[in-house]
């Protein structure tokens, strides 16, 4: 092979790289997801067998197009390392476990809610809560929490404890 082809070649993966990079750079905004942290989590027990995990989280829409949230799931994985899925309370019902029970505290964020739009490149403070059936010291001595948020057009999000309180 002469050296003309080899010349031809590298201009042609240069140009070729060239355009996958200008296509990503023009895309980087398209990619629909929630980025975030868990801020707090408080437990509540509500009887023997079951507490309520309430999670104060902070997230950020970084897509050029709005989050619209169709579901909103919390999972926790307890010390054994089986996951439960818990059964989320309506944004009225936490109003109310926070005016009922004062030992939680203030309810310091709105709750995240079906059909919320979170705008692009906004950054929001939520919570969510959930009842799982399992003991508040179960609860409490967790390896993780997981909230699990799905946009109306399927895109999935994941918002995970990193390392839970002692």
């Amino acid at each position: 092979m002469n050296k003309s082809f080899w010349a031809f070649l590298l201009v042609g993966i240069a140009a070729a790289s060239a355009l996958v990079g200008l296509l990503l750079y023009w895309n980087r905004g398209a990619h629909i997801e929630l980025k975030g942290s868990i801020q707090k989590v408080r437990t509540l027990a509500s009887d023997e067998s079951s507490a309520v995990v309430i999670a104060d989280f902070r997230f950020v829409n970084p897509a050029d197009y709005p989050f619209v949230v169709r579901k909103v799931d919390v999972f926790l994985e307890d010390a054994d390392g089986q996951t439960l899925e818990g059964m989320v309370v309506s944004d009225i019902d936490a109003k109310r476990l926070f005016e009922y029970y004062p030992t939680l505290g203030q309810k310091y964020n709105p709750s995240l809610v079906m059909n919320a739009k979170i705008a692009p490149h906004a950054s929001l403070d939520r919570m969510i809560a959930a009842q799982f059936k399992i003991a508040e010291e179960k609860a409490q001595a967790r390896k993780s929490l997981r909230i699990r948020v799905e946009d109306v057009d399927g895109a999935v999000s994941e918002i995970v404890e990193r390392a839970p309180r002692q």
